[in-house]
């Protein structure tokens, strides 16, 4: 565990990202070990048919994904705050709310899944075999959610590393079993969902262990899971707001497949390879940004004001700078990356990957700012807002895919997401201004406080 209020900020918010950053990484490539080994052992259509589901797939993991990320706020600012009883009492909490919208979940994505595929349009030749696949990862709901959760909450008490050796094993796992099922077994896309399902048991069932063995404070009994409305109440509040936003921003990802799959096999195939790759390039932001969440989390519990607003600072210097870097590698290197998903005479589709490189690859600087100021205001409990700021890259991403592509075509439709991306920016830079001034005010009052206190103990 890893107390994030004392110390450098900046030191303490890099040795914290490493460990995410990889995670992070690693998390993408058993992703993307699906897509690959799809692209090259299945053909064109079959990688398209996975891409196609996407948007959908992120629809409803995302919102998972969000709620979870929601709930390991409270625990964090619970353990800043050295409030034990509270955090044990905030993580069975969780665990409650997370079976109950599991089954929802669940539920309504099987019964739906057929009519949003087409929906969105999905070509007829790959409409099959992109509901195979993402029904049977829609089955695993559960364990992507056990696994958010889970390290999700490991994170918030400070320890980024556990959870990246779990993801290194899950991906081996995927690796292995994708290999043996596609290869060897012939399972098509249906192995490759399979595996990913397995990798993702295995990764909980890790967590579960290790919370068992390493971590009392966070092991439950049943007296435990009590039925408190005020607990339920206090978590929804940051939790749900964080879903919708995910949800929110995977509509816009829905609104802009569905033009895509419009356009083609070729467009739905190079947007799949190249949103892969795009994915890895911006993990170093992404990480930052989850970092600072935890960070603000544990500094707001322990009333450290002022070293939020110095971390913020440091940190959007570091990604910043990593922003620079991940474009410059998609827009010189990403051709030839494109080449592990896609046969090499797709030349149609390696010529529109590059255009999406491009055009993201230039403005990652505005993504590393949005992830900043997202994930602080976060920590900081206000999710509603970064919920506001969700809707307007869902309107972006909206008029991209309906206004922009009709004009330009491909590549009004790879603007969506740069032009998502400075929409979300301007409502939270507003945001954060206000929470500047608000935490400045809570710190000199925290001084007051200290300085009177220390006089009274003189």
């Amino acid at each position: 565990m890893r107390d994030l209020t004392k110390g450098s900020p900046a030191k303490l918010i890099l040795l914290f990202t490493v460990p995410l950053l990889i995670g992070n990484v690693f998390q993408q490539f058993y992703n993307m070990v699906d897509m690959i080994i799809v692209g090259q052992t299945l053909g064109k259509n079959s990688l398209a048919a996975v891409g196609a589901t996407g948007g959908l797939t992120f629809l409803i993991i995302g919102f998972a994904q969000g709620l979870t990320a929601g709930l390991a706020i409270i625990t964090a600012q619970r353990y800043g705050a050295k409030d034990f009883r509270g955090l044990k009492k905030s993580f069975a909490t969780s665990v409650m709310i997370s079976v109950i919208v599991t089954v929802i979940l669940t539920v309504l994505s099987l019964v739906f899944i057929r009519p949003m595929l087409q929906l969105m349009q999905t070509p007829a030749d790959i409409i099959d075999e992109a509901q195979t696949f993402i029904v049977i990862i829609l089955w695993g709901i559960f364990a992507a959610v056990s696994f958010n959760l889970l390290s999700n909450v490991i994170r918030a008490l400070g320890d980024s590393r556990t959870p990246l050796l779990f993801l290194i094993v899950a991906v081996i796992i995927n690796v292995v079993l994708d290999l043996i099922f596609i290869i060897n077994f012939g399972m098509g896309v249906e192995g490759a969902a399979i595996a990913t399902v397995i990798a993702q048991i295995a990764s909980s069932l890790l967590c579960i262990v290790y919370i068992k063995k390493k971590i009392p404070m966070l092991q439950l009994r049943k007296k435990d899971f009590s039925f408190d409305k005020q607990e339920i109440r206090m978590h929804l509040n940051v939790a749900l707001p964080m879903a919708f936003q995910s949800s929110i921003i995977a509509i816009g990802a829905i609104v802009l497949q569905s033009a895509l799959n419009s356009l083609g096999t070729d467009v739905v195939a190079a947007q799949a390879a190249a949103g892969r790759i795009d994915q890895f390039a911006v993990q170093p932001m992404m990480s930052f940004g989850i970092a600072m969440a935890t960070f603000a989390a544990q500094n707001y519990g322990a009333k450290q004001y002022g070293r939020i607003l110095k971390g913020v600072r440091q940190t959007l210097v570091m990604s910043i700078g990593f922003s620079f870097l991940a474009g410059a590698i998609v827009i010189f290197l990403g051709r030839p990356l494109v080449s592990l998903f896609v046969n090499p005479n797709e030349t149609v589709v390696f010529d529109l990957a590059q255009t999406y490189f491009n055009i993201n690859g230039s403005l990652y600087w505005i993504l590393a700012i949005l992830f900043i100021l997202r994930y602080t205001l976060q920590g900081l409990g206000q999710s509603k807002v970064p919920t506001i700021a969700g809707m307007m890259e869902l309107i972006m991403r909206s008029f991209a895919a309906i206004i922009l592509t009709g004009i330009w075509g491909y590549p009004g439709a790879a603007l969506a997401s740069p032009l998502a991306w400075a929409g979300s920016v301007v409502v939270l830079l507003y945001s954060y201004i206000r929470a500047v001034k608000h935490l400045k005010q809570l710190d000199a009052e925290q001084q007051q406080f200290s300085i009177e206190d220390a006089e009274i103990s003189y």
